[in-house]
């Protein structure tokens, strides 16, 4: 359920008609949520509010994206929405994992709270395992996108100029019935259930997501982001080089990503 913050936001919920809702999938590595760190940081997005729900990890913290000490007290939650009316661009961020047997009822919370907002579509930023890529999988660019029916009929042509490559389905029974293929998102957490549910309820959503493993995931990220920008162009791209770093603005607490350093005293 949408609360909107008491300084400023609050017509947040009932405002999103024809705006692009963005969120991330808590999924292997965090890509999806340190891209959306990137394009809120970078386009300095206002947050109008918070996602309640008790499907989540309940967390609190600093601002992570403050840009000064008058600022860097203000809470964060586990759930928070961002807006930026001038490119109808509203951003859920997410912060912490999902409570075991969650995913459902966060589903239809999120996907009712879309239909009630009248959100013209949902971006999901999302990853999987790279080892459990299959030998078409292992070909080309590790970025894939899925279209819900919905929205293949308003942006599919666009996907096709792109060249980009939709997530292939793999055989639901390998070396057994290699001819009978489902859609397979091993470490999307959510991603396949918010993205069958809305292919169900006529809501038009697109997941874009990056194969890749554990570690130090912020490359998949940038990579991730810039891969969004070419579809929805939020900002300026001087280079079509998925690698590029220079035009994204990181936040201040991604300096925090690997903890402190290693004590002087220690050695």
């Amino acid at each position: 359920m949408f609360v909107p913050c008491e300084r400023g936001g609050g017509s947040a919920s009932s405002d999103l008609k024809g705006f692009t809702l963005l969120m991330p999938a808590v999924s292997v590595g965090n890509v999806g949520q340190l891209a959306i760190d990137l394009v809120i940081s970078t386009l300095d997005m206002t947050k109008v509010g918070y996602f309640y729900t008790d499907c989540l990890v309940p967390m609190v913290g600093n601002n992570p994206y403050a840009t000064a000490e008058e600022n860097s007290m203000e809470l964060s939650i586990n759930a928070e929405v961002y807006s930026l009316p001038s490119k109808k661009l509203v951003v859920l961020q997410i912060r912490s994992p999902f409570i075991k047997n969650k995913y459902r009822p966060f589903c239809q919370t999120l996907l009712s709270w879309v239909k009630s907002s009248k959100c013209a579509r949902v971006v999901v930023l999302s990853s999987s395992h790279a080892y459990q890529r299959d030998d078409e999988q292992l070909l080309g660019t590790p970025l894939r996108y899925l279209l819900t029916p919905d929205l293949e009929k308003a942006v599919g042509g666009l996907m096709q100029e792109l060249n980009w490559k939709e997530m292939e389905k793999v055989a639901a029974y390998p070396g057994i019935n290699d001819t009978e293929k489902v859609l397979h998102i091993p470490g999307g957490g959510i991603t396949k259930l918010l993205f069958t549910e809305s292919c169900s309820k006529g809501i038009q959503m697109a997941v874009l997501l990056k194969f890749c493993s554990e570690g130090d995931n912020i490359p998949d990220a940038f990579a991730l982001v810039n891969y969004l920008n070419e579809w929805l162009q939020l900002i300026k791209s001087e280079s079509n080089n998925s690698t590029d770093t220079s035009q994204w603005k990181i936040p201040s607490s991604w300096r925090l990503l690997f903890g402190n350093g290693l004590p002087p005293a220690l050695f």
